[in-house]
């Protein structure tokens, strides 16, 4: 792809996505168990009135939508912030283990100190946080590399899933209420949590932003980045830290949604490069639309029954994942 082809596809998206996840978010008001006309959606934005769809559209859908705008966007930019400081695109906040510690973190929460439930972004964040570092640190020998960073994290993303189920076996009787949040939805989400998560989220996402230079410079390797005079494992630490938040935070929402921070950024960098000026605020916003097309796809084709949209992403990433493991044909 030449310098032209990729400023035209870059003006393409940057048109496109936009107009593409303001779409998404009038379908998602707009159908569900209840179809609402796009002239009632307008009306009720406009103007104060007590009727069964204001009810509908702003207690129930708007907070939705919103609220898979932000997980979509955390998983997209940590993914995509992943996958730059490893060089792997195949790195995920799911597939490596943080978003398992968010996870794990957060079960151990809801079952065991449900009191305690009102501080789930921030045990999310610390659990994604502390199996960052771990993963971090089994990689290091004098030096991170991506590679021992992605498999350090595969294994701890299996042992944090068997201590997950443990926690589980263990207070059985109360795993019911832990199980949708497990599969990963948006089912019931409202106000409050998205009061709960936009500090969370928004600090991250702002902060994403500071990391596209360093971003962009580790892509050059590792020595050319140092010659250029640049802190290259402290940089790469503190990304993986960001991408933890980023990631905790969605986790401790939205419950276990994997592929988005695998597939979006992936398709976008074949789409226009791998410059993070460009590649990370597209990814946001391809992030948020995915996941609310796919949210309000979950929750209306399959009436009456509501399916969780983590299902739905994983039958859609699982095959995209398989794929590009096949194209590569290892890690490295």
């Amino acid at each position: 792809m030449n310098k032209l082809q990729r400023a035209r596809r870059r003006t393409i998206a940057w048109i496109t996505l936009p107009i593409l996840l303001l779409a998404v978010s009038v379908y998602g008001l707009a159908y569900g168990s209840v179809s609402i006309p796009l002239q009632e959606i307008n009306h009720v934005l406009l103007h104060n009135d007590e009727s069964t769809y204001r009810t509908i559209l702003m207690d129930l859908r708007l907070p939705r939508v919103l609220v898979g705008l932000l997980v979509g966007a955390c998983l997209a930019a940590s993914g995509a912030l992943l996958q730059g400081v490893m060089k792997n695109p195949l790195a995920d906040p799911g597939i490596i283990g943080v978003s398992a510690g968010g996870g794990l973190a957060a079960v151990i929460t809801m079952v065991m100190l449900p009191q305690l439930s009102y501080l789930l972004p921030i045990t999310a964040f610390l659990g994604a946080f502390l199996s960052a570092i771990v993963i971090y640190l089994l990689a290091w020998d004098r030096g991170a590399s991506p590679v021992k960073i992605v498999l350090a994290g595969v294994a701890i993303n299996a042992l944090l899933g068997a201590l997950t189920n443990g926690v589980m076996v263990m207070y059985s009787d109360r795993v019911q209420a832990v199980l949708p949040w497990l599969s990963g939805g948006l089912n019931g989400r409202s106000w409050h949590h998205l009061e709960f998560m936009a500090p969370y989220a928004i600090i991250g996402l702002i902060a994403s932003f500071f990391a596209i230079k360093p971003a962009n410079l580790l892509l050059l390797g590792d020595d050319s980045a140092q010659l250029l005079g640049q802190r290259v494992e402290l940089q790469r630490m503190l990304i993986i830290l960001l991408s933890a938040l980023l990631a905790g935070t969605a986790v401790s929402v939205a419950g276990l949604i994997g592929f988005v921070g695998l597939v979006v950024p992936h398709v976008i960098r074949l789409l226009i490069g791998e410059d993070y000026r460009f590649l990370l605020p597209l990814s946001i916003v391809g992030g948020g639309t995915l996941v609310v097309l796919a949210d309000t796809v979950a929750r209306s084709w399959f009436d009456p029954i509501e399916l969780p949209v983590g299902i739905l992403l994983a039958v859609i990433g699982a095959p995209f994942f398989l794929i590009l493991l096949k194209k590569r044909g290892s890690f490295g």
